[in-house]
């Protein structure tokens, strides 16, 4: 039992520098920064963020913009 924990720390410890590096692909800020964008012009039509669902790392797929605001082709009074 002993020999097979040392085994898992070792494994766990060999896996740090991996791990390290694809936290620092900058993978993710480039998400969020395209992310930051949609909710900027889906907010700009009056409208929130909603997910669809999908995980694709593509916010424009991962995510629509459901429109909240007044409907501009109704008639006004």
């Amino acid at each position: 039992m002993r020999h097979a924990t040392s085994c898992i720390w070792a494994a766990t410890l060999a896996a740090l520098p991996l791990i390290a590096a694809c936290a620092s692909t900058g993978v993710e800020n480039r998400y969020q920064a395209e992310l930051d964008a949609l909710e900027g012009r889906c907010t700009a039509r009056q409208g929130i963020l909603v997910t669809t669902g999908l995980q694709t790392g593509r916010p424009e797929t991962d995510y629509a913009c459901r429109i909240s605001g007044v409907a501009s082709r109704i008639p006004g009074d």
